[in-house]
């Protein structure tokens, strides 16, 4: 039996487990990334560690989230990350160079290496053939300092790409189409591997657009064969020598099959407030739009954004609506204004961002009271704008370019404009904003601005977990429900006490009061608890809150595992009517808790308040169980080194 790509990328980095889906594996990291939002903490985890050097092939560090400095705490934060990258060996991608997965995809993404990035679009660079993999903060620190990375082993999905698609449809009507059949829950667990005829008629960025969404569906990672059209790519980006070809076995098999017929699209539509409320523009209509934004690390690649210049050229934005463009690299913006494309958006009335993520995370831009806001993005939580009263829905840059000089939702398929954007021969090259570290590591002096906090460290597990519910929540409860993330709280990303008294406000806004008051407690929860980004401040606050353990339906994979790395118990009803049952200030016991979790079986909780008992499952690895009963990953690394060096 041959195998698929994903299982070949997998076994050439595999130093634990076995390839059985469903048990757990650790993998060699080559790459690792961090961006601003997350980086912070990271690199603060990473020092805790004790290494002096980052064991890694490649590290980079990005500065794209908190671009809005107006005080000093983004600035701080971004001093403090260039000179810890200085010392630990790490690269540092300046603001403004641009958003990391768009800059990783041009300059350093390598067919065939693992990336571990700490923001949950890393997959994007499975656009090119890489094992790119979201996590936690921690985790990626641990990676940086020579640690495999465990997951459970997922299952492959293929997913089938047939036919062509037709003038004005997209990749992102692709990942919309997937994402409408199989809901941002469908992922969990998998990797998606594209294949079929049509993967030769997509680019590399197009092919990025659809990994970048995967993380919507859940998903594990998603990946592309590397083949001639990621030889291309390269060679375009004076990387050719980085190219190796990729390709599934032809006998591969798979654990799921999923068919596309392209011919079979059209532009397409995610309705708030989910990714995957999607529907064709042609039948939702046109409707009034306030604001398009046109950028995010989904939709700002350079072929995008000539796109949507031709679509421009010559026209006027309708005077109803307010257009802001961000690139998604300096080097795409320096392309647009060498070739006059920057001037054909400008004049059109587009307002141009700097290369940054800018309104996809909240960071500026939020529409007005009850706007309908038109977006190139990969969210549409509700609220994840800024506005909580907005209507956000998720489109192609064509759909976007073409509403904003009509003033309503259009159809692309109206326009009589010539969009065949062919790939450059060569692209515009220039890495001076990328700074790579020290040599002479210690010379170089680590900087920390006064909005620098320690982050929480948990303690180990002791005999009894007890707590109050201080919170009952539904379905599909987000990160930015956790946590929220917007201009006003991003720079205090490093201050885990200022952002404690936002933990959750969105549900439940006495939350944080409530916590101090019960001195802690436990958290329920529905399905697909933690969705959304990487963030791990979504379970560092609730530790620092004095969360002891989070009872939900179900978790999503990466806020389960940071988590876990917080020493935090995720516990999963297995007889779901016991969730209904459950009230806010109830108190729960579980008396032996280590010895419950150790013996693997039901975990026994007990509701004094209303005098019964649940039976609840904490499905741990072996690795998983050691970090929890340590209270925590850093608990168990430090103590690992500790050992290693012969200390007690």
């Amino acid at each position: 039996m041959g195998l698929n790509l994903t299982q070949k990328l997998i076994k050439s980095h595999l130093v634990d487990g076995e390839m059985l889906p469903g048990s757990e594996i650790g993998i060699v990291i080559d790459q690792t990334l961090t961006q601003d939002s997350t980086g912070t903490m990271a690199y603060l985890q990473l020092e805790a560690m004790g290494i002096d050097r980052v064991k890694t092939r490649l590290s980079v560090a990005y500065i794209d989230h908190n671009m809005l400095q107006e005080g000093f705490e983004n600035a701080d934060d971004h001093l403090y990350i260039q000179t810890v990258a200085n010392k630990y060996g790490v690269h540092f991608s300046r603001p403004g160079n641009g958003i990391c997965h768009q800059v990783h995809l041009e300059r350093f993404g390598v067919p065939g290496q693992t990336l571990l990035g700490s923001d949950s679009h890393t997959p994007t660079n499975g656009g090119i053939g890489m094992l790119a993999i979201g996590a936690g903060g921690l985790d990626v620190a641990a990676a940086m300092a020579g640690q495999p990375y465990y997951l459970v082993m997922p299952k492959v999905v293929k997913v089938e790409l047939a036919g062509r698609l037709a003038p004005f449809v997209t990749a992102k009507d692709i990942i919309l189409e997937l994402l409408r059949r199989l809901t941002v829950k469908g992922g969990v667990g998998k990797v998606f591997e594209y294949t079929g005829e049509a993967l030769a008629d997509l680019s590399v960025p197009e092919r990025a657009t659809i990994t970048n969404m995967g993380a919507e569906l859940g998903a594990t990672t998603s990946v592309f064969p590397s083949d001639e059209v990621t030889r291309a790519f390269l060679r375009a980006q004076g990387r050719e020598s980085a190219w190796v070809e990729l390709q599934a076995d032809p006998e591969a098999e798979y654990d799921e099959v999923v068919t596309i017929d392209l011919s079979r699209l059209e532009p397409l539509a995610a309705k708030p407030h989910s990714p995957d409320n999607g529907e064709a523009v042609s039948r939702i209509g046109r409707i009034k739009v306030d604001q398009v934004c046109i950028g995010s690390c989904t939709n700002s690649s350079y072929q995008d954004l000539m796109k949507v210049a031709r679509i421009l050229k010559g026209k006027t934005i309708h005077p109803n609506v307010s257009l802001v463009i961000s690139p998604g690299s300096r080097q795409v913006l320096a392309m647009l204004a060498a070739n006059g494309a920057l001037a054909d958006l400008i004049s059109a009335g587009a307002r141009v961002l700097e290369s940054g993520c800018g309104p996809c995370i909240g960071m500026g831009q939020a529409p007005a009271t009850n706007a309908v806001s038109l977006r190139t993005f990969n969210r549409n939580f509700k609220g994840r704008c800024g506005t909580l009263s907005a209507e956000v829905y998720l489109v192609s840059p064509e759909t976007a370019a073409a509403s904003a000089v009509a003033g309503v939702l259009t159809d692309p398929r109206s326009l009589d404009v010539d969009l065949d954007i062919p790939m450059p021969e060569r692209f515009l090259i220039n890495d001076n904003m990328i700074v790579p570290p020290a040599s002479e590591p210690r010379q170089v002096e680590i900087i920390r601005g006064p909005n620098i906090k320690p982050f929480p460290q948990n303690v180990p597990l002791g005999g009894s977990l007890d707590g109050t519910v201080l919170v009952k929540l539904g379905d599909n409860i987000t990160t930015d429900h956790i946590m929220p993330s917007n201009a006003k709280l991003l720079p205090f990303r490093s201050n885990i006490p200022y952002l404690a008294q936002y933990c959750l406000t969105p549900c439940s806004p006495d939350f944080p009061r409530l916590a101090e008051e019960h001195g802690g407690g436990i958290i329920v929860a529905g399905e697909n608890y933690g969705q959304g980004s990487s963030r791990e401040h979504a379970a560092l606050v609730p530790l620092y809150l004095g969360i002891k353990a989070v009872m939900a339906k179900s978790f999503a994979r990466i806020h389960r595992a940071n988590l876990i790395n917080s020493g935090i118990v995720p516990l999963t009803f297995t007889d779901l009517p016991q969730y209904d049952t459950i009230q806010e200030f109830d108190q729960l016991e579980i008396e032996d808790v280590s010895a419950q979790l150790r013996a693997g079986g039901d975990i026994i909780v007990k509701n004094k308040a209303q005098a019964c008992t649940y039976q609840l499952r904490c499905e741990l690895t072996d690795k998983e169980l050691a970090v929890i009963l340590m209270g925590g990953k850093i608990n168990l690394i430090k103590n690992q080194l500790r050992e290693k060096n012969g200390y007690k």
